[in-house]
């Protein structure tokens, strides 16, 4: 089945401008917008300090990059420019009419020295002074009016307009494409700084675990039912947890100033999530129909069609350069000698011209195997990109699947870690446990809760993975 055929079911609605891509509209401050000025940057330290601290969620993060993002606006522009050169091939096609005009003043350098010669003699013979209107200049207005149109050219004015449509109906896609990596990269950065932001929640925990542990083991050193040794061990569990949480605020201040990159936010502005570690949603459709969603919805392949498309129009242009061209001209024209006694001279001509290239060393047949090339090469770069976004939804679809059994394991983990947790200090509060088992449980507890925090954002990430995979904003 060819690929024109194989994708004749498939649909997407291509994006013009940004305001059209779907998302909803979020709330963001005006103060979070990037300055107008791409070229500006800061060049005193108190530009770039930040200056405060901004939660937002992730629907505003989404609605930020859209606003912002540079990439985008780089493909928006290039949508502008295809627009343009579309414009440009439909007014080629329009008959062209020009104005011509010329005032010019002239003197003969013969006809002067003709008169002056017969001027001398006229003088010698003392008959008669002779002078003739010869030794003047003239003063001379010429105008014309042209028009061109193109009768007949067997075809290259309609396939280079159709392969300049089809090259703005690619570059549209591409707004889409890039929005759909945008958006992707953002939601993935926005999940990795709340990871970071759990990291930094679950060190501190474990960090007041670790100071009540060694409070008790001071309580009970000094009832004389605990050791020197059991000291030291918590001490040094306190002095691991404080490390920990040292590294985890190092991570979540890279995190944020990574998704503020993204963003492209003003310098003095950071940014911090205000959405809760939850489940991003559920996905309910079995594999199949969403591998064949993938098909009808992403970009890339339509792309691939739009490449062939405009290969083999480019072919037919180069193919029409040894067909003969028929052209209409048609023209207007004028003359006047200022101060000749003479009234204005017109004339007009219309005629029909055919033109027909015999011989061009091959260069247009050349030019059409080029595009016969390309168009066997965008064939297989649809081929290639289908296997690959099908593989993509499969990966995530698996991925989704797993994670959200990880997500149910590692709620009861959590669940059985602190009660141990409780169990434990409880023992060793009576005098019939030890601390190395409170500091292993409190360690049991701090893994359990960092594995279902990368569980749920695994889970989401996968999601975010396989609604890219399939260019969809939908998790129903």
């Amino acid at each position: 089945m060819s690929a024109a055929r194989y994708i004749v079911v498939l649909g997407i609605n291509c994006v013009i401008a940004l305001g059209n891509i779907g998302l909803g509209a979020a709330q963001v401050p005006d103060y979070l917008n990037v300055d107008l000025n791409p070229l500006q940057f800061p060049t005193k330290p108190e530009e770039v300090k930040i200056q405060g601290t901004q939660p937002i969620t992730l629907q505003q993060a989404l609605e930020l990059a859209r606003r912002n993002n540079p990439e985008l606006q780089a493909v928006l522009f290039q949508v502008e420019r295809s627009r343009a050169a579309l414009r440009e091939v439909q007014a080629g096609m329009y008959p062209t009419i020009s104005l011509s005009a010329d005032l010019s003043r002239a003197q003969s350098g013969v006809s002067q020295l003709s008169t002056e010669q017969r001027g001398e003699q006229a003088q010698l013979s003392s008959t008669q002074i002779f002078r003739s209107d010869q030794d003047e200049a003239t003063t001379t207005f010429r105008g014309g009016v042209q028009l061109s149109y193109g009768l007949y050219n067997f075809g290259p004015g309609g396939s280079t307009r159709a392969a300049a449509e089809e090259q703005l109906r690619s570059d549209e896609l591409e707004v889409e494409r890039q929005f759909e990596v945008i958006r992707l990269n953002v939601t993935t950065q926005y999940y990795d700084l709340q990871q970071t932001d759990e990291n930094v929640r679950i060190a501190q925990s474990a960090v007041t675990n670790a100071q009540a542990s060694l409070r008790d083991a001071q309580a009970l050193e000094r009832a004389g039912v605990s050791t020197r040794f059991d000291i030291l061990r918590a001490q040094v569990n306190l002095a691991n947890a404080q490390q920990q949480l040292t590294n985890a605020l190092s991570q979540q201040q890279i995190a944020r100033r990574r998704l503020a990159q993204t963003l492209n936010l003003p310098q003095s502005i950071n940014v911090t999530t205000a959405d809760p570690v939850r489940l991003a949603g559920l996905w309910n459709i079995p594999l199949p129909e969403t591998i064949v969603l993938a098909f009808q919805n992403r970009p890339e392949l339509q792309q691939r069609l739009a490449e062939r498309t405009i290969a083999e129009k480019r072919q037919r242009v180069a193919l029409s350069q040894l067909k003969p061209q028929v052209n209409l001209v048609a023209s207007y024209n004028l003359e006047d000698v200022f101060d000749d006694g003479v009234g204005v001279n017109d004339g007009y001509s219309l005629g029909v011209q055919a033109r027909l290239r015999l011989f061009d060393g091959g260069s247009a047949r050349a030019q059409a195997a080029q595009q016969s090339v390309q168009m066997k090469i965008a064939e297989t770069q649809f081929a290639n990109q289908r296997n690959n976004i099908r593989f993509e939804v499969e990966q995530a679809y698996s991925q989704l699947q797993s994670n959200l059994e990880n997500v149910q394991t590692a709620n009861a983990a959590v669940e059985q870690a602190r009660e141990a947790l409780r169990l434990g200090r409880l023992r060793f509060q009576a005098g019939v446990g030890t601390q190395t088992e409170v500091i292993d449980a409190e360690n049991d507890l701090t893994r359990s809760e960092g594995q279902r925090v990368q569980a749920i954002l695994n889970y989401n990430r996968a999601l975010a993975n396989l609604q890219r995979a399939i260019t969809s904003r939908s998790t129903s």
